[in-house]
């Protein structure tokens, strides 16, 4: 294919002269996104079940969350920067492949060990999906990168919270290790559909493998916004971890006594939160990201004191649930549409920094969320999370006054 084949595959010309991202490769490049990162979320509303199948207590079986998104978190230090110096495509392709060997040992777990171990894989492996959506901020022109960004971001939040529903419904019929090896079929079928479809891609950039870690640490310490957004990230994805950890556990035991597919319903409640993402991607656009971060932060606050009947009452808990979803999802989007304006030539780079900051978030509000559980409850899940999005408001409000007096 030559190159103006492959811009016409790429992009589409608009009526006004502006060119735009072809919207079958934005479609492709958000279901990617969103099968990429479920990897994460299979074993959620399994909790239970895969713990009563290993003998696991409560906590135990936590830590399958825990250490899926630490092993998120290395790969995001250790994988997604290569996507400033490798081509791209082959680059996704290749962890594509590793994720579903690491989902196939997962299916085949004889010992809850081995499944940590799984966990652990299948994390670092679902970095694929922060390798494409940078890869969409760098394919798209500058007047609807925000657009793009979030178009895509729904694609991965809608993967995130559908796993779970997904899952239950597969665990249900078929028993929890059938999901693992459905997953693995879709990753792999998955990786097919990107070498055909993805465009090659490899940035100018001469830096070692060396030299380009060291820069993500350089460019966290020389940029401020990069900074201030990777908190607000890290906070309030403790949230989003604080409440699916503990909810599996809740809706699992009395007075609900819900089984796996019930539980994977609750994906659904959530995935009205993807809805935010196009909006908060357009506010982006628009240069009203710090208003919007405030509401945003906001309703995470009110969402979990509306949660805190949850404990018997199914009406507030799925209104809290959609709520939190709409704040944490929103505040993604707007700190990734901001952070991207950084550096054209580095938007890796400034993932592995925002994102590894956002998923050690989540697996300390995933690992506090399942002690906290354990010992005070549901209230004290509510407590938890109120206390982290308190955190995230007074942030905010510091950078509010600091503005205002500049």
């Amino acid at each position: 294919m030559d190159r103006k084949e492959t811009l016409n595959r790429i992009y589409i010309e608009r009526k006004d002269g502006t060119s735009s991202l072809n919207p079958r490769l934005v479609f492709i490049l958000a279901v990617a996104s969103g099968l990429a990162v479920s990897n994460l979320y299979w074993a959620q509303p399994l909790l239970d079940s895969i713990g009563h199948a290993f003998n696991a207590t409560t906590t135990s079986a936590g830590l399958i969350v825990t250490l899926t998104q630490l092993g998120y978190a290395v790969g995001l230090v250790l994988l997604v920067p290569l996507g400033d110096i490798l081509e791209r495509r082959r680059l996704i392709v290749s962890v594509l492949l590793a994720a579903v060997i690491s989902l196939i040992v997962a299916a085949v777990s004889s010992s809850i060990l081995i499944f940590f171990i799984s966990s652990l894989a299948i994390g670092v492996t679902s970095v694929v999906a922060q390798i494409l959506v940078p890869f969409s901020a760098t394919l798209a022109p500058d007047h609807e990168r925000g657009k793009v960004v979030g178009q895509v971001m729904s694609g991965l939040l809608l993967g995130i919270l559908l796993a779970r529903t997904l899952s239950g419904f597969i665990s249900a019929y078929e028993g929890w290790r059938a999901v693992f090896w459905v997953a693995s079929a879709m990753i792999l079928i998955l990786s097919l559909i990107l070498m055909k479809a993805l465009p090659s891609y490899k940035t100018d950039t001469k830096l070692t493998y060396r030299q380009l870690l060291k820069s993500v640490w350089m460019l966290f310490k020389m940029e401020p916004l990069l900074r201030k957004r990777s908190l607000y990230g890290a906070l309030v994805f403790a949230n989003f971890s604080v409440l699916w950890t503990s909810l599996t556990f809740l809706l699992a035991h009395p007075p609900y006594n819900y089984n796996d597919a019930l539980i994977g319903l609750f994906g659904l409640v959530g995935a009205s939160g993807a809805a935010s993402a196009n909006v908060a991607g357009r506010l982006a656009d628009k240069g009203r990201t710090n208003s919007a971060t405030g509401f945003f932060l906001i309703s995470i606050l009110i969402s979990f004191a509306l949660m805190v009947t949850g404990k018997t009452m199914l009406i507030p808990l799925i209104a809290g649930i959609v709520i939190l979803d709409l704040g944490v999802q929103g505040t993604h989007i707007l700190n990734q549409s901001e952070i991207y304006k950084l550096n054209a030539e580095a938007r890796s780079r400034l993932t592995t920094a925002y994102m590894t900051s956002f998923f050690i978030g989540g697996s300390i509000g995933s690992l506090t969320s399942a002690a906290v559980f354990g010992i005070y409850g549901w209230i004290g899940v509510c407590a938890l999370g109120g206390i982290y999005s308190v955190a995230a408001l007074v942030v905010w409000i510091l950078e509010v006054k600091v503005k205002k007096r500049n």
